[in-house]
């Protein structure tokens, strides 16, 4: 099979005005609009999960104390304000108080995720659905985008659909897509830029292959890249949701230089290596940090555009911290002390915004208060220490509860075991066919959990937490995926090789599906018997 007809699945022929369908029609009309279909019918099958009954529990989850109210903020005052201690209980009771103050607020994230869930909020309201809409939509989305992807990166439709719907029953997508947090926000930016780095990759390919007859693959010149300005603005967006969007944007653009010279040495290039260096390096960190700077700069907007005096005056917090300072720099930036140098050329609001960054740099690396739950990264893939989002017991009688041993209600951010631990098999299998076979796909997947996972291993001390490895899930999908699709045998293989194949692949589906269905009720609050929710409890690192 060649590289086009596997990043490229043939389309279906052109066909004249539609004839009365014969036996069998409708079949071969969904057939041919698999590419389709399939994704649309696994995302639907992922909305119903994510939207059921998303207002539950009505209450603040985790860390929806912060990111909920500090987007109705925004959407009133284009700032993070500063809201009392019994605001929680204010904005659930009824009627509803909202007691939202102009004081501002010091914040620990960019504001882009919060603008985001806004939408809900404007939408349908402060309260747990408004705050979880964009979250699920946006986790839907995913799924459809994974399918997507997957159909174009292994040239199969049947993996494609298989990877997006080993995410839809995944525990922690799932968990990431039902609550207010930032994390399931930032996972979809960045997969929306891993697909547009594919899309970008394959139409260069044809173009290096169109043009290198001519003038051969040393020197074509490749001109407006739309899509390669897509990613960057997607990954500007996931850093403006989250710094460790940061990490990813530089290990996706590694990616694509990369692609470009194995682009050019497969166009007939003499010196791939030199001619990307000279023709494709500068435009790509223009196209992808540029436009991210630009996107995450915007996202500050409201707060540059705000007034007020300071950090206890209206508007952003510290938004004129750079008045009367002469025109002076900022005292350090990513913790390095700096000297005071006039910068009178540099507009004071974004002296200011420089400066508050420093701050939020500090704090972001420097928050090592214990926290229960906090965990490892060397323990998330492997499901060691998941979250407890939401816990409540419930006694017999109440709410449904029949078990005399009383009932539990739990949120629990873990991923579905069986998948996460049957991805550890299939990062090692993508690590074989990387480096032995030289499988460009697998070496996609891999850049993205480099970029993804390994930055954490820098902040050990830091209090961090398992669930922001939700952002890696979609990639872990692809690996299992292609480990399946090698289980059911490579095209030409014999009928009995495919049969033994689709037989151990379907079982690994079907035991991931049906442990997904097992956890379920930890992933939705469900009211269970204590019992019951203790058989769940498989190590006592997840109670």
């Amino acid at each position: 099979m060649t590289q086009a007809a596997l990043t490229h699945p043939p389309a279906a022929p052109a066909t004249a005005a539609p004839a009365p369908a014969p036996r069998g029609g409708l079949v071969r009309w969904a057939a041919d609009r698999s590419g389709w279909l399939g994704p649309i019918a696994v995302a639907l099958f992922a909305g119903l999960l994510r939207f059921w009954n998303l207002g539950h529990p009505d209450s603040f989850v985790f860390d929806e104390t912060y990111y909920p109210k500090d987007a109705w903020s925004l959407l009133q005052q284009g700032y993070e304000g500063t809201w009392p201690d019994h605001a929680n209980a204010d904005i659930l009771s009824v009627p509803q108080s909202i007691p939202l103050t102009s004081a501002p607020e010091f914040i620990a994230h960019p504001p882009l995720g919060k603008w985001v869930m806004a939408i809900g909020e404007q939408l349908f309201g402060l309260n747990p659905f408004g705050w979880r809409f964009m979250t699920a939509l946006l986790g839907t989305v995913t799924v459809l985008m994974l399918a997507r992807i997957g159909r174009r990166l292994f040239g199969s439709t049947l993996i494609g659909c298989t990877a997006a719907l080993l995410m839809s029953v995944d525990g922690l997508q799932l968990v990431m897509s039902r609550v207010g947090l930032l994390d399931g926000i930032q996972m979809f930016f960045v997969l929306a830029a891993f697909g547009s780095l594919l899309i970008d990759r394959d139409r260069t390919r044809a173009r290096l292959a169109t043009a290198a007859g001519t003038v051969g693959g040393d020197t074509v010149r490749l001109g407006w890249r739309p899509w390669r300005i897509a990613a960057g603005v997607f990954l500007g967006a996931a850093c403006a949701v989250k710094w460790n969007g940061a990490p990813i944007l530089a290990a996706f653009g590694i990616l694509t230089v990369l692609w470009d010279q194995s682009g050019r040495r497969a166009a007939g290039a003499r010196h791939p290596w030199r001619s990307m260096l000279r023709r494709d390096a500068v435009p790509a960190f223009l196209a992808m940090v540029g436009s991210a700077v630009v996107v995450y700069v915007g996202a500050w907007s409201g707060w540059l555009a705000t007034g007020g005096s300071g950090p206890t005056g209206g508007g952003g917090y510290d938004r004129h911290w750079a008045d009367g300072r002469a025109g002076l720099s900022p005292d350090s930036v990513l913790g390095i002390p700096l000297p005071q140098i006039p910068m009178s050329w540099v507009p004071a609001s974004l002296r200011s915004l420089w400066h508050y960054h420093s701050q939020m740099y500090d704090f972001n690396t420097g928050l090592s208060t214990p926290h229960t739950y906090q965990s490892n990264p060397f323990a998330w893939l492997v499901d060691g220490r998941p979250v407890s989002m939401y816990w409540e017991q419930v006694p017999y009688g109440q709410r449904g509860c029949t078990s005399s041993g009383g009932c539990a209600s739990q949120i629990l951010g873990l991923g579905t075991p069986f998948l996460w631990w049957a991805a550890c098999f299939a990062l090692v299998y993508l690590l074989w066919r990387w480096f032995f076979r030289r499988d460009w796909r697998s070496g996609a997947v891999l850049c993205a959990v480099a970029g993804i996972y390994l930055p954490w291993f820098r902040y050990q001390e830091r209090t961090i937490f398992s669930f922001y490895m939700v952002v890696l899930v979609p990639f872990l999908c692809l690996a299992v995926a292609q480990m399946l699709g090698a289980m059911l045998g490579p095209p030409g293989c014999s009928p009995e090789r495919r049969r033994i194949g689709a037989i151990g692949a379907g079982a690994v589906v079907l035991a991931i599906v049906g442990c997904f269905a097992f956890f379920y009720p930890l992933y939705t609050a469900e009211v269970i018997p204590m019992s019951s929710w203790q058989d769940r409890m498989w190590f006592t690192s997840w109670i």
